[in-house]
C-alpha cells in the first residue's frame, strides 16, 4: 500500500498496528512524526476509522501545525475533522463547550504569567505580606506544581514556611481567577480532568468521540496530562504513545519520566516498537550521544544507528576564559561560512540564558548575524501586552486584571487612588471592576473631576464591546489604537523607542490580518495568542546563527551545533548535583544537545569564566570524559593550552614534596601531568589545578 512506501520495517509495524495500546520508543531523528502521520492515514484508509474519532496531541503549536500539514498531504478527505492540537488547545476546545458545568462562563480568558503575577501581588498586599520577601513568581511556581499534580487549594498541604504562604495564597488566587472568569495554563488541564471525573456522561461523550488517541512526546507528560489521557483512553484502550525516555528534560515543568517507563505496567497488553534507525546525524555523532546516555541507570534499552556516513570527528576546544571561548566559536563560524554553510545552518546551544550575553557581544563584534531564541518574546513587549489587555477586557468584561493594566494607559488622569476606590466599591457590591467603572457616580469618594475621566474610559470600552462582533480583529484593534490615542501618543513622542513600538504594533496588526477578515473572531485570536510558544516562532530559513538554551533546542536540528560551556557546575548544572535524579536529567539534556547536530559537533569549555559576576574555575564536564577519545579530532592536543612542564622536570608540591614529571597526557581537552613523588609514588594531576613549582 502507498502509505507504507519508504518506511523501514519497524516504522511499518507501528503504522499498521490496529487495536489496543502501543508504545513507540522513537529515538532522536528516527522519523516519529512520519510514523504518527502515516499511522493516522492508515487508520482512516485501511481500518475505516472516521477522522472525527481520532485525537492527536502534542506539546507545541509548531509540532501540531507540522502534523496537520503532513496529514493534509496524506488524507485527502476530511483531514480538518481530526483533532490535532496541543494538550492545552484540546482542553480549551473542550472547556469552551463544557465549562458552564463548572460554573464558569464559556467566554473565559487565559491569564498569562504577567497577569498571574499581578493577581498574586494584589493578594499578598491584602494578606499584608511583602512581595519582596515572598516573590510572586516563586509562589506561582508552587501553585503550578500543585496543578500539574492535580492538587486543589483544599488539598494543598504545607511542608515548610514558604509553602505555608502558598497554602494561604492558593485558595485566594483560585477564587480571584474565578471572579475574573479566567483560567491559567494549569487550570486548562486540571479543570478538564475535574470535568471528566465529575460528569461521567461528558467523559463518555469524549471517549466515544476519541476512539483512537495518539500522544506525541509522551516522555514530557506531567501527572495531570497523564490522568487526562488515561481517562479518555479508558473505554477503548486504543492509545498510541510516542516518545523517548532519553529525551525527557522537562522535570522542572512537571514532566514525569516514570509515565513512559511504566507504560507497560499501565497497559500490560501494550505492543512495544523501537525506532532506532536515525536519519539525521552521522554515526560519529550518534556514537558520542550513546556514549553519554548509556551511563544513565534507568532507561529503556535502545541504541541509535544510521546508514549515513561515519562523518567527521567531533571538535573539542578548551579556552582560557569564557571570552576566548566565544571568540573561538565566532572564528569557527566564520570559517564554516567560508566553506559554504549558511548562517542559519549553525546553532550555539548553552545550559543557561546567562551564557548568551558574551556570545551575543562577540557575534555582534564579528558582524555575524544571529537570532536569539528565548529572549524577550514578541507578546511580552509592553505595547503588545497593553493592546492585548484592552482586547481581553473587550472580550471578557469580568477581566479585572486587564482593566487594572489599561485604565490609565495612555495616561488619562486615573491614578492609583481612584483605582483603589473603584476596587473597594467593586468588592462591596460584588461586581466586576468594569461594572464599578460604569457606576462611578455612586462612589462618593471619587470627585466629579475624576469621575468624568472614569466614565469616559467606561464609555470607550462599552462602545468597542458593541462594535466587536461586527469587526475583524485587525479592524477592531485599529479602532482601539485610534480611539484610545495610544498610536497618536507614540507618534508624538518621536523617539527611537516609540518608533520601535509602532513597528511592533504594525507587526501585531499584520498577524491579525493573517488571522482573517471574519467578524467577531476576537475570542479565537486571543486564545491562539495565549497558547503560542516562543520556539514556535522560529523561522528556520531566517538568515542568522541561532542562539538558544538546550531546553529550547529540543525537536530542532542543525547541520552544525556548538555546545558551549561544557563544564562541571555549569553543565551539569550545580543545582543538579544535589537533586535526586538531577545528573540523569542533565545527561539526557546533553544527549538532546548532541543529537541536534547533523554533520558537525563542537564541544567547548573554558578554564575560567564569569558567572553572575563571579569568576569560576571549573573542570571540564564529566560528559566530555564519557565520550570515547577516538571520536575527537586527533589534533585536539594542539587546542589545549600546553603545560609549562615536560618529562624529566623536577617539581615541588606543597603536600607531597619533591617529584619528577614522567609524562604529559592530553585527553578530552584536558592536560594531565604524571608525577613520581618520592614519598607517595605516582600521581596524575590535572594541569590547571596541579599547583606544582618547577625546580631550576
Amino acid at each position: 500500500m502507498e502509505i507504507l512506501q519508504n518506511l523501514n520495517e519497524e516504522q511499518k509495524k507501528a503504522v499498521v498496528h490496529q487495536e489496543g495500546p502501543i508504545l513507540i520508543l522513537a529515538g532522536a531523528g528516527s522519523g516519529k512524526t512520519r510514523v504518527l502521520t502515516h499511522r493516522i492515514a492508515y487508520l482512516i484508509y485501511q481500518y475505516d476509522v472516521a477522522p472525527t474519532n481520532i485525537l492527536a496531541v502534542t506539546f507545541t503549536n509548531k509540532a501540531a501545525a507540522e502534523m496537520k500539514e503532513r496529514i493534509a498531504n496524506l488524507v485527502t478527505t476530511a483531514s480538518d475533522s481530526i483533532w490535532i492540537s496541543t494538550f492545552h488547545s484540546s482542553c480549551v476546545r473542550i472547556l469552551r463547550r463544557e465549562i458552564t458545568k463548572l460554573d464558569y462562563e464559556s467566554n473565559f480568558v487565559i491569564f498569562d504569567t504577567s497577569d498571574q503575577k499581578t493577581l498574586v501581588k494584589n493578594i499578598l498586599q491584602e494578606l499584608d505580606l511583602d512581595p519582596k520577601n515572598f516573590k510572586p513568581r516563586a509562589i506561582l511556581g508552587r501553585i503550578s506544581q500543585a496543578k500539574n499534580k492535580l492538587i486543589t487549594p483544599q488539598d494543598y498541604q504545607a511542608t515548610d514556611y514558604f509553602s505555608q504562604v502558598v497554602e494561604e495564597v492558593y485558595p485566594c488566587y483560585q477564587a480571584r481567577l474565578k471572579e475574573n472568569n479566567a483560567l491559567d495554563f494549569g487550570d486548562l488541564i486540571m479543570k478538564t480532568v475535574q470535568l471528566f471525573r465529575k460528569y461521567p456522561a461528558v467523559l463518555d461523550y469524549y471517549q466515544e468521540k476519541f476512539k483512537y488517541i495518539l500522544v506525541d512526546e509522551y516522555q514530557d507528560v506531567n501527572h495531570a496530562q497523564y490522568q487526562l489521557i488515561n481517562l479518555l483512553a479508558a473505554k477503548h484502550n486504543n492509545i498510541c504513545v510516542v516518545g523517548d525516555d532519553d529525551q525527557s528534560i522537562y522535570r522542572f515543568r512537571g514532566a514525569d519520566i516514570t509515565n513512559i517507563l511504566n507504560f507497560e505496567n499501565d497497559y500490560p497488553k501494550a505492543e512495544v516498537i523501537k525506532l532506532e534507525q536515525n536519519y539525521r546525524s552521522t554515526q560519529n555523532i550518534l556514537t558520542a550521544a550513546f556514549s553519554v546516555i548509556s551511563n544513565n541507570p534507568q532507561r529503556k534499552a535502545k541504541k541509535l544507528w544510521t546508514e549515513n556516513p561515519e562523518g567527521e570527528p567531533l571538535a573539542l576546544h578548551q579556552a582560557k576564559t569564557g571570552h576566548q571561548e566565544a571568540d573561538y566559536i565566532a572564528q569557527e563560524i566564520l570559517k564554516l561560512e567560508q566553506e559554504g554553510y549558511s548562517w542559519h545552518d549553525i546553532a550555539i546551544l548553552y545550559r543557561t540564558n546567562a551564557q548568551s550575553r558574551r556570545l551575543e557581544q562577540t557575534l555582534i563584534r564579528k558582524e555575524i548575524p544571529y537570532r536569539m531564541i528565548g529572549g524577550l518574546k514578541f507578546y511580552d513587549r509592553k505595547e503588545i501586552k497593553d493592546i492585548l489587555a484592552y482586547l481581553r477586557l473587550i472580550y471578557n468584561p469580568a477581566d479585572d486584571i486587564s482593566l487594572q493594566r489599561v485604565i490609565n494607559i495612555p495616561k488619562r488622569g486615573i491614578g492609583k487612588t481612584t483605582l483603589a476606590r473603584l476596587q473597594e466599591f467593586a468588592t462591596q457590591e460584588e461586581i466586576s471592576l468594569l461594572e464599578a467603572v460604569k457606576r462611578v457616580e455612586e462612589i462618593d469618594s471619587i470627585s466629579a473631576r475624576f469621575s468624568n475621566k472614569v466614565r469616559a474610559f467606561g464609555e470607550l470600552i462599552t462602545d468597542l464591546q458593541h462594535r466587536q462582533p461586527k469587526l475583524s480583529v485587525a479592524n477592531l484593534t485599529q479602532e482601539l489604537l485610534e480611539q484610545t490615542g495610544y498610536l497618536a501618543q507614540l507618534k508624538a513622542a518621536g523617539t527611537e523607542q516609540a518608533e520601535s513600538r509602532i513597528d511592533n504594533l504594525n507587526e501585531l496588526l499584520a498577524s491579525m490580518e493573517e488571522f482573517g477578515e471574519e467578524a467577531g473572531a476576537l475570542g479565537s485570536f486571543l486564545e491562539e495568542v495565549a497558547l503560542v510558544a516562543d520556539v514556535d516562532n522560529l523561522d528556520e530559513e531566517a538568515d542568522g546563527v541561532v542562539l538558544m538554551t538546550l531546553h529550547s533546542a529540543k525537536g530542532l536540528e542543525f547541520p552544525i551545533v556548538f555546545l558551549a560551556g561544557m563544564e562541571e557546575e555549569l553543565f551539569p548544572h550545580s543545582r543538579s548535583l544535589a537533586e535526586e535524579g538531577g545528573i540523569a536529567e542533565e545527561r539526557r539534556l546533553c544527549y538532546v544537545g548532541i543529537t541536534r547536530a547533523e554533520e558537525k559537533l563542537y564541544l567547548t569549555h573554558a578554564k575560567r569564566r564569569k558567572v553572575y559576576g563571579q569568576t569560576k574555575y571549573n573542570s571540564p564536564s564529566r560528559f566530555i570524559s564519557e565520550i570515547s577519545n577516538s571520536l575527537f579530532q586527533q589534533n585536539e592536543v594542539s587546542r589545549v593550552e600546553r603545560s609549562q612542564f615536560g618529562p624529566g622536570d623536577k617539581v615541588v608540591h606543597k603536600q607531597w614534596g619533591q617529584g619528577e614529571v614522567r609524562d604529559i597526557i592530553a585527553e578530552h581537552g584536558r592536560e594531565k601531568i604524571v608525577v613520581f613523588f618520592k614519598e607517595v609514588g605516582v600521581k596524575e594531576l590535572a594541569a590547571e589545578y596541579a599547583k606544582l613549582t618547577k625546580i631550576n
